[in-house]
């Protein structure tokens, strides 16, 4: 089996999003716009990263519902092999509640994802080869501690993971040594390691904890700011692209990881993996949907043409 794919391993479900037209108002109903999307963030960036050209492989538990079956159908025709992922009976599929605000931030979410601990070390054990054969392995926090565990332990790849959430960051905090690039946003980097993220200097020390804890690269999100690049060679970036109207963010960061994967597995140098992957963030929030339609490499390319006015491909 050839390593020429990107494997995920972790959640694959329906997002259901609800922009408000106003400034919300807490414990009211708010009018607004609703949408329905496939969604999970380790699905996401193998969506992503299929759209931009590369292949992908998805290790994850779907219900015998019609969610399962959308889920499926709409992410196998996206490009994303299924063979290796798992159907669960009499189980409902994940699902991720979103509130955007009026700006299209996110004010809250909810998350269920309990049907992705049947992703079991003895489910992995069986298809081992796969993981084993993985150019690049992403990873979702909201595995269970055992099959973390296990994945950690057994599979000396490059393993990238986000932690979604401050809740999950405390999860994945013990596995830092195990991981080659993590991408967290200011609070997550905050708990990650145990460090004031406020100033910019703090966030060059709080990066600087977590290379020594194992860490190969940081990619510290920082929204509309950009993104904050820190590695264990001292290597530091501070990059931003122009503002852009945003319809959703909801699935910025995971276009952004696909990009800085992508850029991984064809070799590119740190500034011009920025650019990739601030370029498939400014795509991702062009739309209602967590996953733009349009997202693929071409489209990146002309965002940094745009950005840049002049850019060596």
């Amino acid at each position: 089996m050839k390593n020429d794919y990107v494997l995920g391993i972790g959640a694959a479900n329906i997002d259901i999003n609800g922009r408000s037209k106003q400034t919300l108002i807490l414990h009211d109903s708010n009018p607004g716009y609703m949408s329905i999307s496939v969604g999970g963030v380790t699905r996401n960036v193998l969506e992503n990263l299929s759209r931009i050209g590369y292949p992908t492989k998805l290790i994850t538990a779907l219900g015998d519902d019609n969610y399962g079956k959308f889920i499926k159908e709409y992410s196998t025709q996206a490009g994303i092999d299924f063979s290796y992922s798992m159907t669960v009976e009499n189980e409902n599929s994940s699902s991720y509640l979103c509130i955007l605000d009026e700006k299209g931030d996110m004010y809250v979410s909810i998350s269920d994802m309990h049907i992705v601990n049947n992703i079991s070390v003895d489910y992995l054990k069986a298809i081992a080869d796969v993981i084993k054969n993985a150019k690049v392995i992403t990873i979702d926090p909201c595995l269970s501690e055992e099959t973390l565990d296990y994945i950690c332990h057994n599979f000396s790849k490059e393993l990238f993971c986000d932690p979604v959430s401050t809740a999950y960051a405390r999860r994945i905090k013990k596995y830092l040594p195990y991981i080659h690039t993590i991408k967290p946003n200011e609070l997550e980097l905050s708990i990650l390691s145990d460090h004031c993220t406020k100033s910019y200097q703090d966030k060059i020390e709080a990066c600087k904890i977590l290379i020594d804890k194992g860490v190969k690269r940081v990619f510290v999100s920082l929204g509309k700011d950009g993104c904050l690049y820190y590695d264990y060679l001292g290597n530091s970036y501070l990059k931003s692209f122009k503002a852009v109207d945003m319809v959703n963010a909801s699935g910025a960061g995971d276009s952004f990881m696909a990009g800085v994967i992508y850029s991984y597995v064809n070799n590119f140098d740190i500034e011009k993996t920025l650019d990739y992957a601030l370029a498939a963030g400014i795509i991702a929030i062009s739309t209602s949907e967590t996953i733009n339609p349009e997202m693929c490499l071409e489209k990146i390319e002309e965002i940094i043409l745009k950005e840049r006015g002049q850019y060596e491909l």
